[in-house]
């Protein structure tokens, strides 16, 4: 929940300015149903649950997801960091069984129990790519006290970008990002 309300913070951060982060909230993008049901899924995994090994598995599911959404729309440089991030975190996810690692200080400091059912980030022997893992927190008694990673960090950057690059002036009619078929938005040549 950390990362995600830090994301809306990043989007809602051009209203200081007095802009409005149209671009991201009223662009035209391809297969937007990818990232929502990415992100449902793993709100509904790590806040309920699901049976057995079907969480790891739909753990690592939801970065395929989400990594599709970002090649679809490839042409946004915000959602170009974005997908940096999602597929650190995703590969070191899908390299250690489906959890992210974390560094047992972190998850000390953040006050997170361990013995729960799923997590999408723990405390696990041997990691690979330990240092991709869940290495900072944010500590307790801090409101959302949670672990994060370098990955996470990027997300947070990425969608700060799209926010700020997309942005209008309020009043003024939104600065609308279309992508089409072939993945370059208008005004800008395919990569």
């Amino acid at each position: 929940m950390l990362v995600l309300a830090v994301c809306v913070l990043a989007l809602l951060s051009p209203l200081v300015a007095g802009r409005w982060p149209a671009g991201v909230v009223m662009g035209t993008w391809r297969w937007p149903w990818l990232i929502w049901a990415a992100l449902a899924t793993q709100i509904v995994i790590i806040e309920f649950g699901a049976p057995g090994a079907l969480a790891p598995i739909l753990h690592v599911a939801t970065y395929v997801l989400a990594l599709a959404f970002v090649w679809l729309n490839r042409t946004s440089l915000g959602l170009v960091v974005v997908g940096v991030g999602a597929f650190l975190n995703g590969m070191t996810i899908a390299l250690n069984g489906g959890t992210l690692p974390a560094r047992p200080e972190a998850v000390e400091a953040a006050g997170i129990d361990v013995d729960h059912a799923f997590v999408n980030a723990g405390v696990i022997e041997d990691p690979v790519l330990p240092w991709l893992g869940d290495v900072f927190a944010w500590p307790e008694p801090l409101p959302l006290a949670n672990t994060f990673s370098v990955g996470d960090i990027l997300i947070v950057a990425g969608v700060a970008i799209a926010a700020w690059t997309g942005a209008a002036r309020i009043g003024e009619g939104p600065r609308r990002e279309a992508h089409d078929g072939a993945g370059a938005s208008e005004g800008t040549a395919a990569a």
